[in-house]
């Protein structure tokens, strides 16, 4: 049987290379190397305001990762001042796409800010700047480098399942997180020292989300039990 097909979202962002700089649709290839390390085959989803055939033939959706937030006016709320980087193209395409997704029985996984879309895409909110929150900026790492921290699962959760156990040492770099958990899903993961919320999930299906970032450890299972529900999906 061929491989499940994972679709994978992509920002659209200045790149240099050579003599030319120009706008590149991309996503790290930390997630690509994730998916096909576990069986899979990663398909890039650039932004696109037509989603009516972007899932055809994937089996599994990973929202990814970004450098920019969310915009707020999804959620109905005004920008906080350090609000930043937003990208209405990629807001549109990912909402979108999420709950078709989530209409059609796909899997999907939520990485970091792709967590914080599909918790929007159902009628969640996000506070907007950690700090003001919990205190403490241990959540963002420094330039370039992921912080590092511990979460508790529930037992028996997806996300406990995906991890492997009930408490796990993750890598974070994010400024963002859920405010209200959206009516569907429910919170089955938190950080250790403050109790910010670090997985959501629906108890229909495989639809989980983790604010830490998976694909950047190679002993991670979360991608590979993604992989698996898509596997499932495509027999």
């Amino acid at each position: 049987m061929s491989r499940p097909v994972v679709g994978v979202t992509t920002s659209l962002e200045e790149m240099t290379s050579g003599d030319w700089t120009e706008t590149t649709a991309g996503v790290p290839a930390t997630y690509v190397a994730a998916v096909q390390r576990a069986g899979g085959r990663a398909v890039l989803l650039p932004p696109d305001d037509d989603t009516g055939d972007a899932l055809d033939g994937v089996d599994a959706l990973l929202v990814t990762g970004a450098a920019g937030d969310t915009d707020p006016a999804a959620y109905g709320a005004d920008p906080h001042p350090k609000t930043a980087a937003v990208a209405p193209e990629r807001d549109r395409f990912e909402l979108a796409v999420t709950r078709a997704a989530l209409e059609g029985g796909v899997p999907v996984l939520g990485v970091c800010r792709g967590m914080q879309v599909v918790n929007v895409a159902l009628g969640g909110t996000l506070e907007q700047h950690l700090p003001d929150v919990v205190g403490h900026d241990d959540h963002t790492g420094t330039r370039g480098v992921f912080a590092e921290h511990d979460v508790r699962l529930e037992r028996g959760s997806l996300a406990a399942r995906a991890v492997g156990g009930e408490a796990a040492r993750v890598k974070s770099y994010h400024h963002q997180g859920v405010r209200a958990v959206a009516a569907g899903l429910r919170a089955t993961g938190w950080a250790s020292r403050d109790g910010l919320v670090e997985a959501i999930e629906s108890d229909d299906g495989f639809v989980l989300g983790v604010l830490w970032h998976p694909e950047e450890d190679d002993a991670s299972e979360v991608i590979r039990a993604l992989v698996r529900a898509a596997s499932r999906r495509r027999r």
